[in-house]
């Protein structure tokens, strides 16, 4: 089992929240008129995190290959969508998450080192853990 990473998540009234992470800090937030917007929505932390974790996948991989890959961008979006509207989910009915993930690269790569990439972005350790079966254990102190 690997060390587990500690975040802290704290609020006194309405929906903004404090996040801590060993010395980092930032905000969570609803867009009004439900929050006050001063900091990105759940969902856009969850796109965030799969979205640097692509980015830094790639450039690890790229790095230890020697590719010559100059600029990585990842545009993420997050849909509710009918499960029967999804050929390829084993889930048929009632409502499931979609990702759209749209990576673009920049430097000199061939067609066959792109491909290799957008295989590389699939096993990036965020990306895993969403595709997993996930374990949540809560209790209230």
């Amino acid at each position: 089992m690997s060390t587990a990473t500690a975040v802290v998540v704290s609020n006194e009234n309405g929906l903004a929240q404090e996040i801590v992470s060993g010395k980092h800090r930032w905000r969570a937030d609803e867009p009004a008129p439900f929050g006050t917007d001063t900091g990105p929505s759940p969902y856009d932390l969850l796109l965030a995190a799969l979205g640097a974790c692509t980015s830094m996948t790639l450039r690890m991989y790229a790095h230890n290959k020697g590719m010559d890959l100059k600029r990585i961008t990842i545009r993420l979006r997050h849909f509710r969508i009918h499960a029967d509207d999804c050929r390829d989910c084993e889930t048929k009915e009632g409502l499931l998450d979609r990702i759209d993930r749209e990576i673009e690269l920049t430097g000199n790569l061939d067609e066959a080192q792109k491909l290799r990439l957008l295989e590389i972005a699939e096993r990036c350790p965020i990306h895993r853990t969403l595709k997993s079966e996930i374990s949540i254990q809560t209790s209230i102190l």
